[in-house]
C-alpha cells in the first residue's frame, strides 16, 4: 500500500492557513492512520528479521516482548 504523503502534507499546509472542511479533516485522519500503520508494519518486519548475540554466543531471533516482560525489569 502507498502512503500518499504529498496529500498528507498538502492537507496539512492548508489546515495550518485556511481550514480543513469536516470531510477533508476526515481524509486528513484515515491518511495519517494509514501512514502510522504502514510505518509500524515497517519496523515490525524489520525487528523480524533482527537477531542478538547473547554474551554466551548463543544467537537468537528478536521477538516481541509482552506487558509481563516489560513489568519484570
Amino acid at each position: 500500500m502507498a502512503v500518499n504523503i504529498d496529500r498528507i502534507n498538502e492537507l496539512a499546509r492548508r489546515a495550518k492557513t485556511e481550514g480543513l472542511t469536516e470531510e477533508e479533516k476526515a481524509e486528513q485522519a484515515k491518511l495519517r492512520r494509514e501512514y502510522a500503520d504502514s510505518v509500524l508494519g515497517n519496523l515490525r518486519a524489520q525487528l523480524d528479521n533482527t537477531y542478538i548475540k547473547k554474551e554466551n554466543g548463543e544467537i537468537v531471533r528478536l521477538s516481541a516482548r509482552s506487558e509481563d516482560d516489560r513489568d519484570t525489569e
